[in-house]
């Protein structure tokens, strides 16, 4: 998954180099391309990325239930905030 990530991030680098040049010579697909990327970048890469990173994670983690808000309640009072 990881290399995966790595080769759809150099293919995403180089549609949006490509796109940019083409632009510059004032090339009619210039736009194209760097839509073809950017839409790569945000449908492809940034899903794979965020599942690679977070896939070992526990998600009650992050979630804030009524103990942890306890915790978060009694920890302000501790602290005298």
């Amino acid at each position: 998954m990881k290399w995966f990530v790595r080769i759809i991030l150099i293919i995403v680098l180089l549609t949006l180099a490509t796109g940019f040049v083409l632009k510059a010579v004032d090339h009619d697909k210039a736009e194209l391309v760097i839509g073809i990327g950017v839409l790569i970048f945000a449908l492809v890469l940034m899903p794979s990325f965020i599942y690679q990173r977070y896939r070992t994670r526990k998600l009650e983690d992050y979630l804030l239930d009524k103990e942890k808000m306890n915790q978060i309640i009694e920890n302000l009072k501790d602290n005298g905030l």
